[in-house]
């Protein structure tokens, strides 16, 4: 007997009322049993999720789609279809899905216990790597994202500077917090350093706090940092911006003019840590900020956030000082330093680690940079392709652009937003509206030369439309 029937048979001994109110449950569970069975999961997910899905994945709903597993660089949604995963988990799956030294660790710890919200062993051991591993970190704490991170780190400068502003660069994103998502995609091209709110529901005191400057341009940068030193808290930016390099002296030219006005540097290393080098964009550029954010490949597709710098800096956030120092700063994280998380961590740091695991995500992102560029050539469309290390961007543009606001002026959005969904139905999984591919240790050139047949496929679609 199936459970609705059971319960309209047991309906027979209660009351009018509350047989009545048991009827009428039942009735409404058997009727959605019914409709999940008649409707698929695409149109399931666009009834419980806005736009169904998690975010920022604007895909027309008859692409919309629920994944079920993945493996290596591969993913299939629960119709069966394989895709190509040029996404991975944005960013945060470098070393491959279902990796078996991370699901390993992760199935050892898990019969250990999940979480303790408190310093454990395996928390431990990865905070001394990481400690090891960065030049700017001397004492660090856990969190469970890099919004956290990056939040923290401006609590951080703020208080310990006793400055209120903060300076970041035009379109980046530092995560869901306030300034994170402020001229990360902005509406209005404001005159610098005003800020613009890419959301609703953000504090009108960001006007107030934030100033904005262009990526590479360190002329407009140092004279915005030395006129506003006196309330300037830090500069946090990514060091690699969102898919753009550093110009030559651009790190230096900033790391120095923080330094002479007493501003704190901000490295969001959410994406470059453990990408670029191991020692990410520290290591790779050679430059050394105050305070340092880390996320995404750390956790070895699992989540994780980590912030921490100079101990004089870190020292603020001692729960001694609570009450007694007004410069004390509150941090606190339920799931942050989770031993899952880091028994995940550990085992992608020690994936990393392993000889020739660079090269291959250098020599797998310059195969794939010039396929792309390759494309473009055959099909005589405008485009520059721009990336380092296991990343790629194509810019939409007739001339090769080097901060956000020059590519928003010039990009071709209809070309571009053509392009991202042909590969999506072409079996590509990526972000529609992102605008990074990402690579991973498990990437080959056999997989790129895929991807690459179906971006070709997906730029000619978008020729004949136009002809």
């Amino acid at each position: 007997m199936g459970l609705v029937s059971c319960l309209r048979s047991r309906c027979l001994g209660l009351g009018p009322r509350m047989s009545n109110n048991v009827r009428s449950w039942c009735r409404r569970y058997g009727q959605d049993l019914i409709k999940r069975h008649q409707t698929t999961d695409a149109e399931r997910a666009l009834t419980a999720f806005p736009a169904g899905s998690n975010g920022e994945f604007n895909l027309p709903k008859d692409l919309t789609t629920v994944l079920t597993r993945g493996k290596d660089y591969e993913v299939w949604d629960t119709t069966g279809k394989r895709y190509l995963d040029f996404s991975m988990g944005w960013g945060s799956v470098l070393v491959g899905h279902a990796r078996g030294e991370v699901l390993e660790a992760v199935t050892r710890q898990a019969a250990k216990g999940s979480n303790f919200a408190y310093i454990n062993d395996q928390e431990l051991q990865l905070a001394e790597e990481i400690i090891k591993l960065s030049p700017a970190v001397e004492q660090l704490r856990f969190c469970a994202s890099g919004t956290e991170a990056t939040m923290y780190c401006e609590r951080l400068a703020r208080a310990f500077t006793d400055r209120t502003k903060v300076l970041k660069f035009e379109g980046a994103y530092h995560g869901g917090n306030d300034i994170g998502v402020t001229s990360l995609f902005p509406h209005r091209l404001r005159e610098y350093p005003e800020p613009d709110p890419t959301s609703a529901g953000i504090s009108q005191s960001v006007d107030n706090h934030v100033l904005v400057s262009p990526y590479n341009d360190l002329h407009q940068a140092e004279m915005f940092i030395d006129r506003y030193a006196d309330d300037l808290a830090a500069v946090i930016m990514e060091p690699f911006h969102r898919c753009t390099s550093p110009k030559p002296g651009f790190l230096e030219g900033i790391r120095a003019v923080t330094q002479r006005n007493g501003v704190l540097l901000i490295f969001d290393e959410v994406v470059t840590g453990f990408r670029l080098a191991y020692g990410g964009a520290q290591e790779y550029y050679g430059v050394v900020p105050d305070l340092v954010a880390y996320g995404k490949a750390l956790g070895g597709g699992y989540p994780i956030g980590v912030f921490g710098g100079r101990e004089d800096i870190m020292g603020l956030v001692s729960e001694d000082r609570m009450g007694s120092d007004s410069r004390y700063v509150w941090t606190a994280s339920s799931l942050g330093g989770n031993p899952i998380s880091c028994s995940a961590a550990l085992a992608a740091l020690s994936i990393y680690r392993q000889k020739g695991s660079y090269e291959h995500l250098h020599s797998i992102g310059k195969y794939l940079r010039a396929g792309m560029a390759k494309c473009l050539a055959d099909v005589n469309l405008p485009g520059h392709v721009i990336g380092d290390g296991p990343l790629a961007q194509i810019l939409h543009c007739e001339t090769l652009v080097h901060d956000y606001r020059q590519q928003k002026l010039q990009e071709n959005a209809e070309q571009r937003r053509a392009v991202m969904i042909g590969l999506f139905r072409r079996g590509v999984f990526l972000n529609p509206m992102g605008t990074k591919f990402y690579l991973s240790l498990k990437h080959t050139e056999e997989a790129c030369d895929q991807f690459l047949q179906r971006l070709e496929d997906a730029l000619l679609e978008y020729k004949g439309q136009r002809t």
